[in-house]
């Protein structure tokens, strides 16, 4: 089952592959994505690696997490599920003021 990581700290000149460079030693890497802003195109920081093995995410855990990628420090640890951030109730901006118009 493929296991998610975050990878927080990186360098901005960080890019996918140095990232999938990075990871690939500890197992086989699907994907590795430097998370972009939308409105600079500059690297926001972090990224995700995900692995085919659970196995090989957590070893790239406990070996990756407080090393130094690219000049950087980096924090290493499992993907939390993204929590919905849409509205929060009717209209088309949600939330109460919302509801009260």
């Amino acid at each position: 089952m493929a296991k998610k990581l975050f990878v927080g700290g990186l360098n901005w000149k960080t890019t996918d592959d140095g990232l999938r460079d990075a990871f690939e030693r500890f197992g086989e890497v699907t994907e590795a994505k430097v998370i972009m802003d939308r409105e600079t195109g500059r690297s926001r920081g972090f990224g995700f690696v995900t692995f085919v093995d659970n196995t090989a995410a957590e070893s790239a855990i406990s070996e990756m997490n407080g090393t130094q990628l690219e000049g950087r420090t980096i924090q290493v640890n499992e993907a939390q599920q993204r929590s919905f951030r849409g509205s929060s109730g009717p209209g088309p901006r949600g939330g109460r003021r919302a509801a009260e118009r």
